[in-house]
């Protein structure tokens, strides 16, 4: 029997809303966790003003490259912008690899027929954590490259490693094992891969869309809302491809 993407969005769904509180707290949490890295490793307000000091002198930017933009900086100005950076960077990557870890773990156990919750699910996953940290730091960069470089190679990448977390965690291969079987799995199964993505890839706009709109919303509320949001989004899809390597490792 072919597996068709309307029984994986039936059971993604299914799975969704009878964990729904676990997920939302999962989701919730991993956000607190990325938001308060990201306050705690930023530069301080003193030295972000270094950045806005001289925001007059950027008026002639327009239609410039980030890289142009970036070379009219000083010195100082650049190198704060490269804390601001590392920052995002090393508290998104934190904040994501909990909640793969976590709902990849709560995924095992419910269909193991174990209660749990969201504590219990990122803290079972933490002899994994470590690897799938690596991972999805070799997926990051790689599709980030590509993106950068030409964009079809940066979406291709990120469809290509789509499944290398769900196999890192259900089979417990090694990182590189796991890239290399995702690539095999997903080119063969890119009917049902692609749309999922794109979706995903829609319904992250749409929630940045939305929060934008939030101005009553402090900024580092704001910034908890958008990251529980999209990673809500993103456990959903998590939700979606483990089923499918279910159904294809079955």
């Amino acid at each position: 029997m072919p597996i068709t993407a309307n029984t994986l969005y039936r059971d993604s769904f299914n799975f969704f809303r009878n964990q729904v509180a676990s997920i939302l707290l999962l989701a919730l949490l991993t956000a607190f966790i990325s938001v308060l890295l990201n306050q705690a490793f930023s530069p301080d307000i003193e030295q972000l003003k270094i950045l806005s000091a001289t925001e007059s002198d950027f008026t002639s930017t327009a239609g410039m490259g980030i890289q142009e933009i970036i070379q009219q900086m000083t010195p100082e100005q650049q190198m704060v912008l490269l804390k601001v950076s590392a920052a995002a960077t090393f508290s998104a990557l934190v904040g994501n690899v909990l909640l793969v870890g976590g709902t990849l773990t709560l995924i095992r156990l419910v269909s193991e027929g174990q209660r749990t919750s969201a504590l219990r699910a990122i803290g079972s996953s933490a002899p994994q954590l470590l690897g799938l940290l690596l991972l999805l730091f070799i997926c990051t960069l790689l599709i980030q490259l590509g993106l950068t470089l030409f964009i079809v190679p940066g979406v291709i990448m990120a469809i290509s490693f789509s499944l290398a977390p769900v196999i890192y965690f259900a089979d417990r291969k090694g990182v590189f094992a796991s890239l290399r079987l995702s690539c095999k799995l997903a080119f063969a199964n890119a009917r049902v891969i692609v749309p999922a993505m794109m979706l995903w890839l829609a319904a992250k706009l749409l929630v940045l869309f939305m929060v934008s709109h939030l101005s009553v919303l402090t900024p580092n509320v704001a910034s908890v809302v958008l990251t529980a949001l999209s990673n809500l989004v993103s456990a959903l899809l998590l939700i979606y491809l483990f089923r499918l390597y279910m159904l294809l490792r079955g």
